[in-house]
Parts: C-alpha cells; structure tokens; sequence
C-alpha cells in the first residue's frame, strides 16, 4: 500500500512537471538562444540589482548637501556645480589626467599582450594549460603586494638603479622612476596585462585556421594575411579587453597614490580624500557620478566607432 502510494505521488509529480513545461511555446524549449538566457538570468538579476542599488545610491547622495550629523537632510545642485565653476579646474584637470592615462595604459597593455597571446595560440603546441596557468601567477598574490612590489624594481636602492650602477652605467640613482606619471603607467600596464592576454588568446584561438591557409593559397605572405585576416578577427577581443583595462585603470587609486606622486595623481585619489579625509561624502559622491558619466561616453564613443568600422568593412 505504501509503495502505491509512492507510486502515485511521484506520478502526481511528474504530471505537474508535464504541466508546467507545457507553458512554455515548444519553440522556446527548443531555443538555445533562450535556454542559454534562462541560465544566465540569475547571475544577471543579481548584477543588475546590486548595481543598480549602488549606482542610486551614489547618484542620491550626490545630490546632498553636507550638514552636521543630526541635521535635516538638504538636497541641492551645488555639488555639480562646483565641479564646472571657475574654481573646480582641479575637478577638471583630474578627470582629463585620468582618462588620458588609462589611455596610454591601455595601448601599453595591448601592444605588450598581442603578441605574446599570439605565439600562445599560433605557435605552441605543447603545455598550452601550463603557460596559461604561469600567466595567471602574479593574480595568486593581492594586488596591494603586486603593486607595491614595483618599488623594489624602480626604488633608489632597487633592481633597476643597483643593476646599472653595477654595470657603472650611473653614479647616483635615477630618481625619475618613481612618483611620476611614467611609473604610473608602467605599474599599471603590469597590473592589468592578464586581463588582455586571455581575451585576445581566446579570440586567436577561435580562427578558423583554413582562412589563413586560403589567404595564403590566394598569395599574401604572412604580413598581409595578418592584416587581412588574423588581426580583423581578434578585434573582438581587443576591443573587449581595451574597455575593461580602460575602465578598471580609471579608476584606480591604489597606484597613483604609490607611485604618482604630485603629478601622477588621479581623480581616485580626490575621491578617496574627500570620502575619508575631508569627510565630504556628498563631494565625493558627485565626483564619482562625473567620473562615470565621462567613461560611459567615451566607452560609448568608442562602441560606435567599431561598430561602424564593422559596416563599412561588411560593405567592402
């Protein structure tokens, strides 16, 4: 008697499943397109929500006023405004300085991780795992040590100054290698290198191997099926990479406070100083809200402008 009962229930259970299933269009359930949407759905519910929450949270605060503590809270445009009046051309000045920056950081990192992910995938054939894993060595280590660890590199007494005075090359250590805009930019090149060697390996990895060949039976040599063939079909992966390392550099205030000194300094660094030292949260939240409206145009910007090379070279 139990084991009909058994019976029955599981019967029930599946005659639920048969139900629900039937709610969806049979074309849906075979869609891979919708299944794959259907998979990603709860880590992107959870991304979109997390961010939007803090996106509005930052864009309130933004708009307060700074009062004492216990005081009513006042909301007003100042803020925005002090960042475009005469006065704010520090405001300015930083923000120009941390996207410029990013910029030359980001063709740095892409000339540098280009050609490394292109021997990775053109030409080793053995232990391909094992030089992928070495890539991604320096990331077992905190970022804080990775970065710090530069100034035993480019110190009075590091690497670099005790070789060339080995090699009697200097008398007196080379003082221009930190706390400049220079250093800045090589530690970040360093920091953010893996994040465009895996994608752009990944986009060499995928072509089609008989386009070359063809290319070549057609009679290009090696520069030319380069050109035409190998480097328009890792764009994807260059262009991802270029905005992730631009957006991530931008923001960082880690390294600037390192190794930039008065120069290197980035809009992170007002940002984190007005949050904690000057105890302006509202400032600090409306510097934010610019610093990201500036990388969402220029991402935007730059989005177009490959999609439109995108057209124009389908047209050809």
């Amino acid at each position: 008697m139990t084991s009909a009962r058994v019976l029955a229930r599981s019967g029930g259970r599946r005659t639920r499943l048969a139900r629900l299933s039937d709610i969806l269009p049979p074309q849906w359930q075979r869609s891979d397109a919708f299944i794959s949407l259907l998979l990603m759905a709860p880590a992107f519910l959870f991304i979109a929500v997390m961010l939007f929450a803090s996106v509005s949270t930052l864009v309130l605060v933004s708009f307060r006023e700074l009062t004492d503590p216990g005081m009513p809270v006042v909301y007003t445009l100042n803020n925005y405004l002090a960042l475009f009046a005469p006065e704010g051309d520090i405001y300015r000045a930083l923000l120009l300085r941390s996207l410029w920056i990013p910029l030359l950081t980001t063709v740095a990192v892409i000339l540098v991780a280009y050609p490394f992910a292109y021997v990775l995938a053109f030409h080793v054939h053995r232990y391909k795992a094992v030089w992928l894993i070495l890539v991604t060595i320096p990331f077992w280590i905190s970022y804080f040590l990775r970065v710090a660890s530069w100034k035993v590199i480019l110190g009075e007494n590091g690497v670099v100054n005790s070789f060339l005075a080995w090699l009697g090359v200097i008398d007196h250590p080379l003082e221009f290698l930190l706390y400049n805009r220079g250093a800045v930019i090589i530690v970040l090149t360093h920091s953010w290198l893996v994040f465009a060697i895996l994608p752009i390996y990944v986009s060499l990895e995928k072509i089609d191997r008989s386009f070359l060949e063809a290319a070549k039976d057609l009679g290009d040599d090696a520069i030319q099926v380069f050109l035409r063939v190998t480097l328009p079909l890792s764009l994807p992966g260059v262009f991802s990479s270029a905005i992730l390392i631009f957006v991530r550099a931008a923001g960082d205030y880690v390294t600037p406070s390192l190794f930039g000194g008065i120069s290197g300094t980035m809009i992170g660094n007002l940002i984190v100083s007005l949050f904690t030292a000057e105890d302006n949260a509202p400032m600090a939240a409306a510097v934010s809200v610019f610093l990201m409206l500036a990388l969402v145009i220029v991402v935007c910007a730059v989005a177009l402008l490959y999609w439109l090379w995108k057209k124009w070279r389908a047209s050809l």
